[in-house]
């Protein structure tokens, strides 16, 4: 697949409903919020405050509340977080890891094909490309969560199975009004949803196309995460939930998301 570190930041713009720029290409950076790989995952539940011209930012993929109540009551929040996240993002040129880029786009599944990753079966993400995040080295805990690189029948000791998260930020409002799943929209609770099987993210979580002004192709765009396999609940063999209690704080909030969930690559499959 044809795609640059400009179709990237498109495809992360895309994503997280904010415009993302390579810092090389901003000759003012003045008021510019540069975009951390350590704390992508926390924007959405910091709302409003985070949003500041500071050299790191706390930022998320997505949220998903499927409580129709609660998703009714911060309508208000959410419209101002949308005309905040108007605002300039900013990423290093180095932001990415193309050594860890794999592309899966004319591969199909095999009986045999049975990888692992966290002590959880690996499905791999068939029919589409990983642009790899620099992400080895950038949390305090190590890399142990990564495990290794490759194809593996057994797991790494301290590793994290792999999730699959499909955004739909509506307009970067930060927190999903729509659920996850089908059905009952209170059938699993408030809290991070994604997926291990990714035609299940892509299907259900509403996964992001966009066109490139680069190229003018049409690309789909979703997450590749690990998740803590201590802060998740498995709700079903295609389900996994990181519980987020209503009423939690806004400190505790960002402190449950940034030890649960850690995005490593950025999926693309060409439309």
């Amino acid at each position: 697949m044809d795609v640059d570190k400009h179709i990237l930041t498109e495809a992360l713009s895309a994503i997280l409903g904010v415009t993302v720029k390579l810092q090389s290409d901003c000759k003012d950076l003045d008021g510019a919020i540069k975009l951390q790989i350590a704390n992508l995952t926390t924007l959405a539940l910091l709302k409003n405050e985070a949003l500041q011209p500071v050299t790191c930012l706390t930022t998320s993929l997505s949220r998903l509340v499927v409580d129709k109540k609660k998703s009714q009551e911060t309508t208000k929040s959410e419209k101002a977080s949308c005309s905040l996240r108007k605002e300039l993002f900013v990423i290093s040129d180095d932001f990415f890891d193309p050594s860890f880029d794999f592309d899966f786009t004319n591969m199909s599944e095999l009986k045999s094909d049975e990888c692992m990753r966290g002590d959880e079966p690996y499905k791999r993400p068939y029919g589409w490309m990983r642009f790899a995040l620099k992400v080895r080295d950038k949390y305090p805990d190590g890399n142990a969560w990564l495990g290794t690189g490759g194809w593996r029948s057994r797991s790494a000791p301290g590793e994290w199975p792999v999730s699959y998260h499909g955004t739909d930020l509506q307009g970067a409002a930060g927190i999903i009004q729509s659920q996850y799943t089908a059905g009952d929209r209170q059938a699993y609770g408030r809290g991070i949803y994604s997926s291990p099987d990714i035609n299940i993210a892509d299907v259900f979580a509403k996964t992001k196309n966009f066109i490139s002004q680069k190229n003018g192709k049409t690309y789909k765009v979703i997450m590749q995460n690990r998740i803590n396999p201590k802060k998740r609940e498995i709700k079903n063999k295609d389900i996994w939930l990181v519980p987020i209690s209503e009423g939690t704080s806004a400190e505790k909030e960002k402190e449950i998301v940034e030890s649960s969930i850690r995005p490593y690559g950025l999926l693309l499959r060409k439309v």
